[in-house]
């Protein structure tokens, strides 16, 4: 399964609540926080929800 690099480049504040959970339930919450996840589709899904909030990268 691929792994994947998601990192916080927003901060989270005047954001509806749902994306900060989103933000934390992904392991973030502050700016340039990283965290490493296998890419399933829950994770995909979280993604796309906060993608205006974050950048991913691709872990080999």
């Amino acid at each position: 399964m691929d792994k994947v690099k998601i990192t916080q480049v927003k901060s989270s504040i005047d954001r509806p609540l749902r994306q900060k959970r989103t933000l934390v339930a992904l392991g973030l919450g502050r700016i340039n926080k990283s965290s490493q996840h296998n890419l399933t589709p829950q994770i995909k899904g979280m993604i796309g929800k906060v993608s205006h909030l974050v950048t991913v990268e691709e872990v080999k």
